[in-house]
């Protein structure tokens, strides 16, 4: 810092400040300090610093599975978002239905000296457990803002403007943030319009566990006062009963409707093209970040939106 300092023709306070994004500093002289930097191959040593301040600029990402999309692009978000509030991150991951597997990983975080945890895709008693008993603060992506609602209600909406009454769900596992918030927009919304829920399944947000539920949902097919369409919790999932309804020689959307939720980039080229919901992921992630670091800026979200395409139409009995 020393070397900084020479080279910048400043003292070491004031290339300290910099480094911490003091606000008294002028422009000219943040610009002055960064170049030195740069020119002498300066970097912050955030271990040393945090013995100094307490406060390490990096925030932990507790996740439990990035293969799947949601997830994934949850915590590409928070990364980005991080990064753009002077941050870092750090990730671990852990099986969410594993308790002992998620201590573990909130343990790896707090010995990393983070100064905040961050959670992606967990069980609504995993939040509230660490809420009351972690040394640092917690949030959940998606926490508390009722766009998960909101975009479930958008999705009965859209099914009831098209004239559909009687839907079915198929949802992902009892106990997650995502899936609770989900089925509730969902119950709320299809009693506002109406409708009537015929049946329900569940699977574990992926693919297969799609694929899985067709039997049932073939079966109710079968009787006259069966669903007309069905709105999935995920698109992975939708994917996967789509699929398996197809093998099945019933078609989509002819004999029924399908929603699903995230508009992942592929969900435009499934076959056919999914209808499915869209959440600002990355406003979410900026409103996470900010709350943890305690910063009093608003953080706008944009409203869910959805995606209609080929997988919806009006029903035909």
């Amino acid at each position: 810092m020393r070397d900084v300092a020479r080279a910048a023709g400043v003292s070491a306070q004031t290339v300290s400040r910099v480094i911490n994004d003091h606000p008294s500093i002028r422009p000219e002289t943040r610009q002055r300090v960064l170049e030195a930097m740069g020119a002498l191959g300066y970097r912050v040593n955030n271990a040393a610093r945090a013995l100094g301040t307490d406060r390490s600029r990096v925030l932990g990402v507790l996740a439990s599975d990035a293969t799947l999309f949601g997830p994934g692009a949850g915590i590409a978000a928070l990364e980005r978002a991080a990064r753009e509030a002077g941050r870092w991150v750090t990730t671990a991951y852990a099986d969410a239905a594993d308790q002992a597997s998620v201590d573990a990983a909130v343990r790896h975080l707090l010995d990393q000296g983070v100064d905040g945890i961050l959670l992606v895709a967990q069980r609504i008693d995993t939040v509230a457990r660490l809420e009351r008993d972690a040394s640092v603060p917690v949030l959940a992506l998606h926490q508390g803002t009722g766009l998960q609602a909101d975009a479930a209600a958008l999705a009965v909406a859209h099914l009831a403007d098209l004239g559909h009454r009687r839907v079915a769900r198929m949802g992902g596992p009892e106990g997650w943030i995502e899936e609770a918030a989900r089925s509730e927009g969902f119950d709320t919304a299809v009693a506002a319009h109406g409708m009537s829920v015929t049946d329900r399944w569940s699977g574990d947000w992926s693919a297969a566990s799609g694929a899985a539920a067709a039997p049932g949902v073939l079966a109710a097919l079968a009787r006259t006062d069966g669903p007309t369409a069905i709105v999935v919790a995920n698109d992975q999932m939708a994917l996967g009963l789509m699929s398996a309804l197809a093998a099945a020689g019933r078609g989509i959307p002819s004999d029924i409707s399908v929603v699903g939720f995230d508009d992942n980039p592929d969900a435009a080229h499934y076959r056919p093209a999914l209808s499915s919901v869209r959440l600002d992921i990355a406003g979410e992630a900026r409103r996470c970040v900010a709350a943890v670091l305690d910063a009093t800026a608003p953080t706008a979200i944009d409203t869910p939106v959805l995606a209609a395409r080929a997988s919806t139409a009006p029903p035909t009995h």
